[in-house]
């Protein structure tokens, strides 16, 4: 098959694995997955006698936070993983596998997030005005990710 058939690929067939924690098929459906971003930290070098610019000299990788959104689930390993961080003070690192798959259930790009561990849980508002779902969201710091 030419790369054609999968550009530009759908964002909304995918799936999130906690590598050591569930395997409950429900704890890899999310709503969404934000912060796969990278960037560089600059630093600022002035040159002598150089006074139109400045030099800009990469330092560091930055990555920012992961946020995996999805409907709240009752009993999840995931939610048990980021209780006993946040009620416990046991973290443990995990690496996380986001799969971005075709229409065929084939992945398409896989994403490994290197060394997560939860920084916040946040429960929707509980609302008896709204016929609503209560959406949990899950924030994640992490040392990198690698691309497959």
């Amino acid at each position: 098959m030419a790369t054609t058939d999968y550009y530009p690929p759908w964002g909304f067939y995918f799936k999130v694995i906690f590598n050591g924690i569930s395997l409950d098929t429900n704890d890899v459906r999310f709503q969404s997955v934000s912060g796969l971003s990278v960037d560089y930290d600059y630093e600022p070098y002035k040159e002598g006698g150089e006074n139109r610019f400045e030099h800009q000299l990469p330092v560091r990788t930055k990555y920012a936070d992961l946020v995996l959104k999805r409907g709240m689930l009752v009993d999840s390993g995931v939610i048990k993983w980021f209780l006993d961080a946040f009620q416990n003070r046991i973290f443990k690192p995990v690496t996380i596998t986001i799969i971005l798959m075709n229409e065929k259930s084939e992945p398409l790009r896989t994403w490994n997030v290197v060394h997560a561990i939860p920084k916040k849980w946040l429960i929707s508002d509980l609302n008896a005005n709204e016929n609503s779902i209560v959406v949990e969201t899950m924030e994640l710091t992490y040392r990198y990710f690698n691309l497959l």
